[in-house]
């Protein structure tokens, strides 16, 4: 019959270290898991597009997004968790096989040697999975978000741990390396702008057109194709650019995320509309415009000279 000596040497060795395997591991997971309900707390809200008495309207909505999240973040915790466990259990049963009395030595070279060339090898792997776990814990991007990722601007399609998909404008279908990816700018977030620059007569009234173009656009939330997606009225934020052709004066529009775009193309059918109800027309960019005397008291003589206030293009 074994002594008391033995049962507190060796098998009580071995019985700690299972012990501290299992506290440390279930350590591990509480970690993870509290960091993954951070996540989830941390999503930021979306517009989304909701029905009222029969009526489309856009709201902000953080619930849908948090939901998206939460299965992301619960993905990466299990992943994570998984090998957080695996790698505590590999070192206990090391310490475990060294306390029976063998020589590990030798598999801790070799584990060594082949860490070092992994390291080598894989580094562009193990970076692409670092930040794929970080855009998804920041929850910077996400599937139906539109994006601009550097090289591959379009929407997003699927997010991995080591690739994202981005389909562009044109159906082209990007997979890009999440290590690759050093800036997101996403449209999908919160709400978008539609921003339209509008270059008006020189000889133009300023007061007298701003409040036409504030009338003109005032309707666009009861458009029948881009009204559900306008949240705030037009605003005439005043003159962007002033030149010897034209005064350009900025108009911007609140609108819900990756509708700005559509919003533009109505606002620009409605400019023109109201500048040719008024006989009004873009100005020339390449021309000429003589005031305060007549083209031969400008170049010297020669030419065919205009009046004041006309102009004579440069071709």
């Amino acid at each position: 019959m074994a002594s008391w000596e033995f049962w507190l040497g060796i098998p009580a060795r071995i019985l700690l270290i299972l012990l501290i395997a299992g506290v440390a591991s279930a350590a591990i997971r509480l970690i993870i898991h509290r960091i993954v309900r951070g996540i989830e707390r941390g999503t930021r809200s979306r517009v989304i597009r909701k029905l009222d008495s029969g009526a489309a309207r856009w709201v902000e909505d953080a619930g849908l997004a948090r939901q998206r999240q939460a299965q992301r973040a619960k993905t990466v915790g299990s992943v994570l968790a998984s090998v957080a466990t695996l790698a505590v259990w590999a070192i206990a049963l090391l310490m475990i096989v060294s306390e029976l009395g063998f020589n590990i030595a030798p598999v801790i070279a070799s584990a060594g040697i082949a860490g070092v060339a992994l390291s080598f090898g894989a580094q562009s792997l193990v970076k692409d999975y670092l930040s794929g776990i970080f855009m998804v814990a920041e929850d910077q991007l996400g599937i139906g978000d539109v994006v601009d990722l550097g090289e591959a601007t379009g929407t997003v399609e699927d997010v991995g741990l080591r690739v994202t998909q981005v389909r562009d404008v044109q159906g082209t279908l990007w997979h890009v390396r999440n290590g690759e990816i050093l800036r997101v700018g996403n449209s999908s977030q919160g709400w978008a702008r539609a921003v339209l620059d509008v270059p008006l007569p020189y000889d133009a009234d300023l007061d007298s057109m701003t409040t036409l173009l504030r009338q003109t656009l005032a309707g666009i939330k009861h458009d029948p194709d881009v009204g559900e997606y306008v949240l705030d009225d037009p605003e005439v934020w005043g003159v962007e650019s002033l030149t010897g052709e034209s005064v350009t004066v900025r108009v911007v529009v609140k609108t819900a995320p990756a509708q700005q775009w559509a919003v533009s193309r109505v606002l620009r059918v409605k400019v023109k509309k109201m500048l040719d109800q008024h006989g009004l027309s873009v100005p020339l960019l390449n021309q000429t415009m003589v005031r305060g005397g007549t083209a031969k008291d400008l170049y010297g003589g020669g030419g065919a000279g205009t009046s004041a206030g006309a102009a004579s293009e440069d071709g």
